[in-house]
């Protein structure tokens, strides 16, 4: 059984995620501070932040309306990657790898979100 959000295997990927964003963002220009680099934590800490808030609801719509606003913050860190690319603060192979990671985290949370629903239809 899950005593806290945290043994949750999708929040825990979601937590190295948000290193690995924080590893990038310490390398991007200083003129990017308050504009891409503030985005980019703040999707990061989003994905864990609304797992957490999820689990804590204690009810099982409630968890996936929250899990879906982390799938959001999920889509948004690869357009947040896109510009990157196109900035050039990252090469296509570094993209190509973050961006799988974020399909593979939204992939399970896909399977987290069709467990919930399972849970939800039959209590």
């Amino acid at each position: 059984m899950k005593s806290d959000f945290r043994d949750l295997e999708i929040w825990q990927l979601g937590k190295a995620l948000r290193t690995e964003v924080y590893d990038l963002c310490k390398n991007l220009p200083k003129e990017e501070n308050y504009k891409l680099k503030d985005q980019m934590i703040r999707a990061s800490r989003s994905i864990t932040a609304n797992l957490a808030e999820g689990y804590g609801r204690f009810h099982y719509q409630e968890n996936i309306q929250f899990c879906r606003q982390a799938r959001g913050s999920l889509f948004e860190l690869i357009d947040h990657f896109t510009v990157c690319l196109e900035c050039g603060y990252l090469d296509e192979d570094r993209f190509a790898v973050f961006e799988n990671n974020i399909k593979e985290i939204v992939k399970k949370l896909n399977g987290y979100i069709k467990y919930l629903r399972t849970k939800k239809d039959t209590n």
